[in-house]
């Protein structure tokens, strides 16, 4: 699949995570096999003013390309400048703009979902883009404020003319959040409508989730996002199932020792203290389900070093094999 000028292998894609899918985060899923991963959501406005905080999510290695930055904000000069930026410093191989987010401190500065509802600022702001950098260009975009879809198609077919390469669709709408049940028939929709590379997302949580999005909808490739949380091999697991017919699972020794790598990853990323606080919801995610679980969860809550962590996972993994 071709997004622009960016040729990709394989069919996932690692959605943007605010809080999570920072670069030890990337790193690990990427290292698992994820074709293409992204940023979590970068504020345009902290860009232009150079904000502390805001560049540091700019981290990025080289192991992770293909890798794409996604930004938010609500005024074309903010987006385009930041964009602009983000293709000087070479770090990114597409940008990526948030039509979706439906936090409401970031929908009430008129961004995220919000442009849904403004076509008019959507399509001066793209143009801005399409008009700023070579960089291949893509949306995120939900199916807007009403469960028809219309925004979506809406917004799609102005991104389409912008110069847009590519549309990552979440067919749930602005109110739903993450409850309720993504509407895949939207994206087949889209499909139908669109002529650039349309990226299905929404309710995958395994591979068989994504076959049936792919089979049902005719979508390009897929996104996935919280699943991967706890299986950070979904995406190659993907891969194969569609190439093969046939996946291959992770036992517990894999998930192990991505434990101990992203502990590691985190405590050299983000300093002793901040990664081991970090750490202890991180970490939970992968043993979700597991025999004694909750018990590695609440000792978990109490690490404060990383030689702390490493041993509560050693202790944990002789106990689980006993």
């Amino acid at each position: 699949m071709n997004i622009g000028s960016l040729h990709i292998k394989g069919h996932t894609f690692l959605a943007p995570l605010a809080g999570i899918t920072n670069l030890p985060f990337r790193l690990m899923v990427k290292s698992c096999g994820c074709s293409v991963v992204c940023s979590e959501m970068i504020s345009a406005r902290g860009m232009f003013y150079n904000q502390a905080k805001t560049m540091k999510l700019l981290a990025t290695d080289p192991l992770e390309r293909p890798l794409s930055v996604q930004l938010f904000g609500a005024d074309t000069p903010s987006i385009t400048r930041a964009a602009k930026m983000i293709e000087e410093m070479q770090i990114a191989d597409m940008i990526d703009i948030n039509f979706g987010c439906s936090v409401r401190k970031v929908v009430k500065t008129g961004a995220g979902v919000a442009l849904m509802k403004t076509p008019g600022v959507a399509e001066h702001m793209l143009k801005g883009l399409r008009d700023t950098v070579s960089l291949p260009l893509s949306i995120k975009i939900r199916s807007g404020w009403d469960a028809t879809g219309n925004q979506a198609f809406e917004i799609a077919h102005i991104a389409q003319n912008a110069g847009i390469d590519a549309i990552a669709f979440h067919p749930r709408t602005a109110t739903q959040g993450f409850g309720g049940k993504a509407d895949w028939s939207l994206i087949r929709k889209l499909k139908q409508i669109c002529d650039i590379p349309v990226i299905g997302n929404g309710d995958i949580k395994s591979p068989e989730d994504a076959f049936h999005m792919i089979e049902q909808t005719h979508c390009d490739a897929v996104m996935v996002g919280r699943a991967s949380l706890s299986n950070p091999f979904l995406p190659s697991q993907i891969d194969q199932l569609i190439n093969a017919g046939t996946y291959t699972s992770p036992d517990t020794d894999d998930i192990f020792q991505k434990m101990i790598e992203l502990t590691q990853a985190y405590v050299s990323h983000f300093g002793e203290q901040v990664g081991c606080k970090m750490l202890r919801g991180r970490l939970s995610w992968f043993v979700r389900g597991w025999p004694n679980s909750s018990l590695f969860r609440k000792r978990l809550s109490q690490i404060r070093s990383k030689h702390e962590t490493l041993s509560l996972i050693q202790s944990f993994k002789a106990d689980l094999h006993g």
